[in-house]
């Protein structure tokens, strides 16, 4: 399966700007496409590209910060760094807790946007990695039937065959089959995995 390269996704009213952040990332080696209004970029919006948005803060409309919870509110995970020339400490601290990877007041200087970039894209190659890893886990434990996820969560809270017998009212043979059954499906090798593989779950 090919993947879209990670693109830096410029939304600044300011065409100047953009251009002037263009011609540096794509000097630097990456992919740009920029975006004049924050309502085109969310018209636009895509969660299949990797990549990270650098944000305007003050802009006609949406401005950056609410451009930033519009993203999260539309399930869209990429990085964000902002810009502003306009900058104070509680908008800095907002963006900050929304979980901006940076932001820089204007005039910023490049090595410092170019560093926030590669650490903003780490960032969102790391979090890909990690929803597909869940969501594998996730299709594996769809295979199982009731009986095997009942199973499979009190043998996950240490309880033994005869225990987990008496609890679902059957014999402890019949528990040795389903438990079984669901180590072959999750592919785990002990105990121990599926308990891990149960936390990851959020199933524990």
């Amino acid at each position: 399966m090919t993947h879209p390269p990670a693109t830096i996704f410029l939304v600044d009213d300011d065409e100047s700007v953009l251009r002037g952040l263009g011609r540096l990332l794509r000097a630097a080696g990456h992919v740009t496409k920029p975006f004049a209004s924050p309502d085109l970029f969310l018209a636009q919006l895509s969660g299949d590209t990797p990549g990270c948005a650098v944000l305007d803060l003050r802009m006609p409309g949406l401005n950056g910060l609410e451009l930033q919870q519009s993203m999260a509110s539309k399930g869209c995970h990429l990085p964000v760094i902002f810009i502003t020339g306009h900058g104070d400490v509680p908008a800095s601290v907002r963006a900050m807790k929304a979980g901006a990877v940076d932001f820089l007041l204007k005039p910023f200087d490049e090595q410092h946007l170019l560093a926030a970039i590669e650490q903003a894209l780490r960032k969102d190659a790391e979090a890909r990695t990690g929803r597909a890893q869940t969501a594998a886990l996730h299709a594996r434990y769809s295979t199982l039937t009731p009986r095997e996820r009942e199973v499979c969560a009190l043998v996950a809270q240490g309880l033994t065959n005869k225990e987990v017998a008496l609890r679902l009212g059957t014999t402890e043979k019949t528990i040795k089959v389903h438990r079984g059954r669901v180590i072959e499906k999750l592919d785990v090798d002990s105990v121990a995995e599926l308990v891990r593989f149960v936390d990851r779950l959020g199933q524990g």
